[in-house]
């Protein structure tokens, strides 16, 4: 009996099967033409993407905004090959865009974050304060810029992290660029003991800085006295370099005015703090009563 039904099953399915041979037909072609539509778009992508930051780098456009205008054509079309894609297997189109705007207004409300990197993102490119390959710093943490995506902006600190920072913190915070210009100051703070002669420490200064071929003569050195502190002289000194030698200038220099002032014999103070003890006018010296009267400080009875 059981073997009965089974193969009055199978004659209903082949039935079922003969009188619907070009429906079927039709979805699996379909559904191959849907996944045909798919890879051809995946892979029209790519190129497309890759082929437009080939082309706007070698129209001297910035790395950073060729990347992130290759990315949103990149995404726009694979949008537009799957929108292709289910309308090929008979899914209304019009009906899925405005399931998505739909869709997209609700996700929008719930990703308010993630949509504030997007327009800040595009922000970033639009004024680039900032290109791959700059050193900055964006509202505290310091690196050089790797890549600016659509949400978030790359960077590789000083010692080799990598530092994700989301666009919405960049725009919103301070962003400081040491990168920008070809030149930057340097600035120190000298501090020497009162005793010295300020026009001596002026022009000790200022030979050691003039002596450095890597700071930028023409642009002016500003050395002054600046502060009379609690325990010092404090001295400013001021002078240009180049922003590649900025940190060694910075170093050999702090260096050199140590070495000259030791020359001179010219002290540099540390803080310290002078305590004088004064007795009142009614106050004498009072003797310890524990010694005994009738014998002197060696120890020996003093003659009656």
């Amino acid at each position: 009996m059981d073997d009965l039904n089974v193969v009055n099953s199978l004659n209903h399915a082949g039935g079922w099967l003969a009188r619907n041979q070009a429906l079927l037909l039709s979805y699996a072609v379909n559904i191959l033409a849907a996944l045909v539509i798919l890879i051809i778009g995946m892979m029209v992508a790519r190129i497309v993407s890759n082929g437009i930051s080939k082309l706007l780098i070698s129209r001297s456009v910035d790395k950073t905004v060729a990347d992130f205008l290759s990315a949103l054509v990149r995404y726009g079309i694979i949008a537009f090959t799957l929108i292709a894609a289910l309308g090929r297997v008979g899914v209304q189109t019009a009906s899925v865009i405005a399931v998505l705007g739909a869709a997209g207004l609700a996700v929008g409300l719930a990703l308010q974050g993630a949509l504030s990197n997007l327009a800040a993102g595009v922000l970033l490119v639009t004024f680039r304060p900032f290109r791959t390959g700059e050193f900055v710093d964006l509202g505290g943490v310091m690196g050089t810029v790797i890549s600016v995506q659509i949400f978030s902006t790359t960077l590789k600190t000083a010692d080799a992290k990598i530092v994700v920072v989301p666009n919405g913190k960049i725009i919103a915070g301070n962003i400081v660029n040491y990168s920008r210009e070809p030149v930057r100051r340097n600035e120190f703070i000298i501090g020497v003991a009162y005793e010295a002669d300020v026009d001596e420490v002026i022009a000790l200064l200022r030979g050691v800085v003039e002596a450095d071929k890597r700071v930028l003569q023409d642009m002016g050195i500003q050395i002054g006295l600046n502060e009379l502190a609690a325990s010092s002289l404090n001295f400013v000194v001021r002078c240009w370099s180049k922003s590649g030698d900025l940190q060694d200038v910075y170093w050999d220099l702090l260096k050199n005015f140590k070495r000259a002032l030791d020359a001179k014999d010219i002290g540099i103070p540390y803080p310290q703090m002078d305590v004088h003890l004064h007795h009142s006018k009614g106050e004498s010296k009072t003797q310890n009563p524990d010694e005994n009267p009738g014998q002197s400080e060696t120890g020996l009875e003093k003659p009656l």
